[in-house]
C-alpha cells in the first residue's frame, strides 16, 4: 500500500506520510475472510510461540515456501496463505502464539468423516512450532433437509452447547471436548449462508474456540499461585501480631526483614501471573465479542455457546480476577505494615540518637569543666615560671648596682604576671571557638 498521498495534477504534488500510516492502514485488512464453498473442513492447530520459538517458526514457514516453490513469506507479514493442490494453509502469527488452518475439500456428507487424525498428516510438513495449544475439527455441511443430521448423536449430551445464528442461516454445535485424536470437533450446518458469510463465521468460530482455550491459560496460574498467596497471608497475620508486642530495637528490625522478604516474594509472583491474567481477560473479552457479533440464537433444548461459557469460562475468569484482587490487596496490606513498623524502628533509632546526643552534652560539659580547671593550673604554672625569669631579671640588675629591692619588685610583678597570662590564654580559647 502507497503511504504518500498525492494531490492536484502535478508530479511532485504529495504529502510527506506519517511512520506508521501504512501500518495502521494495513493493519484493518489484516486477517481477512476467506470465501468459502460447502461443504468443507477444517483442520486447526494453535501452538504457543512466544521469544525465539515464532522467529524458528516464520524461519521453517518460509523454507516450505523457498522448497515447494510457493508464495514466499514476507519478512513483516503476520499472515500468510499457501494454496496447495488438494488443500489451503492459512498460516497466522499473534504475540504468544501461531495458529496452522488448513482448509480441505470434504467429498463424505457424514459428519467429522473422514477422521481429523488421517487430515492432520499434512503438519509433518513443517516442525512443530511450539507447545500444542488447540486443535480443532470444523466440519461445513450442508443442512439437507431430507436427510437431517442429528447433533444429540455426534456429541457428548452433558456439555452439548447448540446455537443458531442471527437469521438462522446456519446452526453450529460442540461439546468443547477432545475426542479420541485429541481434537475439539464442530459441527457447522450451513442454511443458506452463501460462500462469504460462511467463510466468516467459520473464522469467528475458530477463533471462538481458539480465544477460549488462551483464556483458560490463566486459571492453572490462578492455582498456583493461590498457595503462596495464602502463606504469605498467614505469615503477615502473625507478624502483625507480633508487631503489638515488639518493642525492643532488634526484634523490630527483624519483623522488618522478614516483611521486606515477604513483600520481594509476593511482587515475584505477582511479576510472573500479571501478564498471564491480563492476557486471559483480554481474550476472554474477545471470545464474548465475537459470540456477539455471530449473534447467537437458541436452537434446541441444549445451551447456546454464551450460556454454556457463561456457567463454564466465567467462573475461571473470575478466579484469575480474584487471584490478581488479592495479590494487589496484600501487597497494601505488606506495604502498610512494613511502614508502621518502618515507622517504629525510626523513632527507635532516633531516641537512641537522641539519648546519645544527651550524653555527648554530657561529656562536653565536663570535658569543659576540666579545661576549664586545666586553663587554671596552666595560668598559675606559667606565671611561677615567668615570675622566676623576672627575678632573675631583676636581681642581675642588682648585682650591676641598679639598686632596686628584688624581693619586693618580684612581689609587685606576680599580679602582673598572673592577669598578663590569664589574658593571653583567654584569647586564645576565643579565636579557637569563634574559628570553629
Amino acid at each position: 500500500m502507497s503511504a504518500e498521498v498525492k494531490i492536484g495534477t502535478g508530479s511532485e504534488a504529495r504529502l510527506a506520510p506519517h511512520p506508521l500510516r501504512a501500518a495502521v492502514l494495513g493493519e484493518v485488512h489484516a486477517r481477512p475472510f476467506t470465501p468459502m464453498e460447502t461443504p468443507r473442513r477444517i483442520i486447526h492447530f494453535a501452538f504457543a510461540t512466544p521469544g525465539e520459538a515464532g522467529k524458528n517458526d516464520r524461519a521453517a514457514l518460509t523454507a516450505l515456501c523457498a522448497r515447494d516453490k510457493r508464495e514466499p513469506l514476507d519478512a513483516a507479514a503476520k499472515h500468510h496463505r499457501i494454496a496447495f493442490d488438494d488443500a489451503t494453509l492459512r498460516w497466522e502469527q499473534h504475540t504468544e502464539f501461531t495458529t496452522y488452518t488448513w482448509e480441505l475439500p470434504s467429498a463424505s456428507t457424514q459428519p467429522f468423516y473422514p477422521d481429523a487424525a488421517s487430515l492432520s498428516a499434512r503438519m509433518a510438513s513443517v516442525p512443530q512450532p511450539g507447545p500444542l495449544l488447540v486443535a480443532l475439527d470444523l466440519h461445513l455441511l450442508a443442512d439437507d433437509a431430507e436427510r437431517k443430521i442429528a447433533v444429540d448423536y455426534l456429541f457428548d449430551h452433558a456439555s452439548l452447547a447448540v446455537a443458531e445464528n442471527a437469521d438462522g442461516t446456519a446452526l453450529f454445535a460442540t461439546d468443547f471436548q477432545a475426542d479420541a485424536a485429541g481434537f475439539v470437533r464442530i459441527l457447522l450446518l450451513d442454511r443458506g449462508l452463501g460462500a462469504e458469510r460462511a467463510g466468516a463465521l467459520v473464522q469467528r468460530i475458530v477463533e471462538t474456540e481458539t480465544y477460549r482455550t488462551l483464556a483458560l491459560l490463566g486459571l492453572p496460574e490462578a492455582h498456583r499461585v493461590q498457595s503462596s498467596i495464602g502463606r504469605i497471608e498467614t505469615r503477615l497475620a502473625e507478624l502483625t501480631q507480633e508487631i503489638c508486642t515488639a518493642h525492643q530495637l532488634p526484634d523490630n528490625q527483624r519483623l522488618l526483614n522478614e516483611l521486606t522478604a515477604l513483600a520481594a516474594e509476593l511482587e515475584a509472583g505477582a511479576g510472573a501471573s500479571h501478564y498471564r491474567f491480563g492476557a486471559s481477560r483480554a481474550y476472554n473479552e474477545i471470545v464474548r465479542l465475537r459470540l456477539e457479533t455471530i449473534g447467537e440464537r437458541k436452537a434446541s433444548i441444549y445451551p447456546t455457546w454464551s450460556s454454556f461459557l457463561a456457567r463454564r469460562l466465567a467462573p475461571a475468569m473470575r478466579t484469575c480476577v480474584a487471584t490478581e484482587d488479592r495479590q494487589a490487596t496484600l501487597s497494601q496490606r505488606l506495604a502498610r505494615a512494613a511502614n508502621l513498623l518502618r515507622t517504629r524502628v525510626d523513632v527507635e533509632l532516633e531516641r537512641q540518637n537522641r539519648d546519645l546526643l544527651k550524653s555527648m552534652n554530657e561529656r562536653t560539659r565536663l570535658q569543659l569543666r576540666l579545661q576549664t580547671t586545666v586553663e587554671g593550673l596552666s595560668v598559675a604554672a606559667v606565671s611561677y615560671y615567668v615570675v622566676g625569669l623576672f627575678h632573675y631579671v631583676v636581681e642581675g640588675a642588682h648585682a650591676k648596682g641598679l639598686h632596686v629591692d628584688t624581693t619586693f619588685a618580684t612581689a609587685l610583678f606576680v599580679p602582673v604576671a598572673m592577669l598578663m597570662i590569664w589574658l593571653l590564654v583567654r584569647g586564645i580559647r576565643k579565636r579557637h571557638v569563634g574559628g570553629e
